[in-house]
């Protein structure tokens, strides 16, 4: 294609000789498009939405069964086929991954893993747990799990419960201004934290049948087993809450507490107040399952209509069936895949008349537009809620990163839907509007459910050596504000786009890209700025702007597309670096596209072949991972991994990491791009 230095041609021009004919011209981008429209129609859902399978790992369907050993569910239909989703996930060498083709397995899902199998009637000679003993033991053993795994080991009887961290109950009766309450934490270790401070205070056990014991964990003797918590980090904070750790324990094992049992109730309240209307809980699995633990500690009836409610989301939109094996998703995503698939419509021009199907999607999408007060009202005040949420039946959790991009949609659907919606899209509009405008953080950007959700010292605590216990601003987060912004029509000039611009220009990389905080990674994050830059009146012709080129361009193989491994978390060797896959192909067009420098041609030409080239049936595979859910660095943010690194429990194997595979991202993203690169080619 042409060149940066010669002006750019003629449409008719710039088809006939930049654009081979053999690998794309507009008309088998049409052609592309068209098959993937087809596909999406076939799976919309009768209620007007789309969504697709949240896999993520074994530690969903391990801790199902613990859950239900501890809960005295019996007989339940699921469980067999629950089993043979984790014997289907074990790795080779016996082991259980984070993510797909992970460079090695993970000691913490193993071992929970191989729990749920000896839990369901597995001797220790049955090949799955021999295996698996054999990778643990050779991997470090037991000494090396988390506080997580360490917590499911004792709720079944097989850890003492002396070695796990105290979650104090009183935490609920602290106010928001003082240290430490429940809202310093992000909102889902927060709705973690609530149940489990009653597992914590009440320290609960019911052990597994002697027969299914995990005595041959521990080969030197229970006795002669190190149960403590290894100290990884020096310094006054560390210092602080392990003499804490040591003060709460003392007061455990104290007969007065004052206090503690009106802690505990008002933790059951806020438990039962925080219900979804579908019955799970934050519409993530970790507080569900510890919500349900916490209830049944405190007496709750498995026939209670909270408890029952809780347990039948499972027989829902929450497991899915795979070659007659059972998947417990750890979340699921309608509101994100609907309002994702809605733009890629509108980026392949479709309109109301010409694909009638995004009508019950619209639909759909305004009337799950939340006004109720959740937990971020909490500490942000005066405003009403107008936000989205990632899952069809939380309100107390709406996602900003959602709300952005319901803007984005609302303010293109507009002028392609009768007139007759213009009132309730308009309405919508304002609401959400005002309210991610309130929720922006004092450095300029956003997070994902709170403002200003960022005290690192959090993450000292012992507790904390899992995931993420922050929700601070990242870059990614914020491109998409500025991209809903600048639908509006709002520019440099508005404050709240300046500071934001001001802070994703502070958070590129000096190679040029920026990192992923909530998608793998790199690739993720620069597609998510340069378009909201472009948005509201950024000069693309900035020198970063051409840096964050030219690292795309870099980054392309051999065959024109791209990808990057989930171990760029903790290798910045493995930044854009990994098996090519349609999601992050999209991503890198959809950043080169959003420049729009025709020197970028050449390098979309071939990204969209690559495109074309992979399209199946109308859609795409991807088995590898490209969201990310927690990298695994307890900050939250991004980190210098030269630096901190070394305090982190994982390598590029994710141990405190949570790699998604949202299953209609193969799809929707490269709909973009294509949809995109037709506008870019023919205009």
């Amino acid at each position: 294609m042409h060149s940066g230095l010669q002006p750019p041609p003629t449409e008719p021009e710039r088809l006939a000789t930049t654009t081979p004919a053999s690998e794309v011209t507009v008309s088998v981008i049409d052609q592309a498009i068209d098959g993937a429209m087809r596909w999406l129609s076939a799976e919309q859902r009768p209620e007007g939405f789309w969504v697709g399978m949240l896999e993520s790992n074994c530690c969903m369907e391990a801790q199902w069964i613990l859950g239900m050993h501890f809960l005295g569910v019996k007989d339940d239909p699921k469980l067999k086929g629950v089993i043979r989703a984790i014997l289907r996930e074990q790795r080779p060498d016996g082991s259980w991954e984070v993510y797909h083709q992970a460079p090695m397995g993970d000691i913490n899902t193993t071992v929970e893993c191989y729990a749920a199998l000896r839990c369901s009637g597995f001797s220790t000679d049955d090949e799955p747990v021999r295996k698996a003993r054999e990778w643990i033991l050779t991997h470090g053993g037991l000494k090396r799990i988390r506080n997580f795994t360490r917590i499911w080991l004792a709720l079944i009887g097989e850890w003492p419960w002396t070695f796990t961290p105290v979650v104090p109950p009183e935490m609920i009766r602290l106010p928001t201004w003082a240290p430490f309450n429940i809202y310093w934490f992000a909102s889902w270790a927060r709705a973690t934290i609530v149940p489990l401070a009653v597992v914590s205070a009440r320290r609960p056990v019911r052990p597994l049948p002697p027969k299914s014991r995990l005595d041959e964990l521990f080969p030197e003797g229970r006795d002669q087993f190190d149960y403590s918590i290894p100290t990884r980090l020096s310094g006054f904070w560390p210092s602080f809450f392990r003499l804490n750790e040591k003060v709460l324990h003392a007061y455990m094992n104290s007969p007065w507490k004052p206090g503690r049992e009106e802690s505990i109730s008002l933790c059951l309240e806020w438990i039962i107040r925080h219900q979804d209307s579908d019955g799970a809980w934050g519409g993530i699995q970790p507080p569900w399952i510890y919500s349900l633990m916490a209830l049944k500690t405190e007496g709750y009836r498995l026939d209670h209509p909270v408890v029952q409610k809780g347990l039948d989301a499972w027989n829902q939109h929450w497991s899915y069936e795979r070659g007659g094996a059972i998947y417990l998703q750890a979340s699921e995503s309608p509101v994100w895949d609907t309002l994702l698939t809605l733009q890629a419509l509108l980026d392949c021009g479709a309109t109301a008349d010409s694909y009638p199907q995004m009508l019950p999607a619209l639909d759909w999408i305004l009337e799950k537009q939340i006004h109720d007060k959740g937990d971020w009202a909490m500490t942000v005040k005066g405003v009403e809620c107008g936000g989205w949420a990632f899952e069809r039946a939380n309100t107390f959790y709406p996602d900003l990163d959602d709300t952005a991009v319901a803007l984005v949609v609302l303010v293109r659907i507009r002028a392609v839907v009768p007139e007759d919606y213009h009132s309730r899209i308009d309405a919508a509009i304002k609401r959400a509007e005002a309210w991610m405008r309130a929720m922006q953080s004092a450095n300029g950007g956003w997070g994902a459910f709170d403002k200003d959700n960022n005290r690192w010292v959090l993450t000292r605590i012992p507790f904390c050596d899992f995931g993420e216990v922050l929700d601070p601003p990242s870059a990614d987060l914020t491109g998409h504000k500025l991209e809903a912004l600048g639908s509006m029509g709002y520019t440099l000039n508005d404050p709240a786009v300046k500071r934001a611009v001001e802070y994703v220009l502070c958070e590129q990389e000096a190679e040029g890209s920026w990192f992923g905080r909530w998608g793998v990674n790199h690739l993720y994050g620069t597609a998510l700025v340069l378009p909201g830059l472009r948005s509201v009146g950024f000069d693309m012709t900035d020198p970063r702007i051409r840096k964050a080129g030219e690292w795309l361009v870099s980054k392309q193989s051999a065959d024109g597309g791209w990808g990057e491994s989930c171990g760029s978390y903790m290798d910045d060797s493995l930044r854009a670096a990994g098996p090519n896959t349609p999601s992050q192909t999209a991503w890198a067009l959809i950043g080169l596209l959003a420049i729009g420098d025709p020197a970028l041609d050449r390098a979309i030409e071939r990204g969209v072949a690559w495109l074309l080239k992979h399209q199946r049936q109308g859609t795409w595979d991807e088995p590898y991972y490209v969201g990310c859910g927690f990298p695994g660095y307890g900050v939250g943010e991004r980190i210098d991994l030269n630096k901190d690194a070394a305090r982190l429990a994982q390598g590029r194997e994710l141990a405190r990491g949570f790699m998604i595979n949202y299953n209609l991202y193969r799809h929707y993203f490269p709909l973009q791009a294509l949809g995109r690169a037709r506008q870019y080619f023919i205009r």
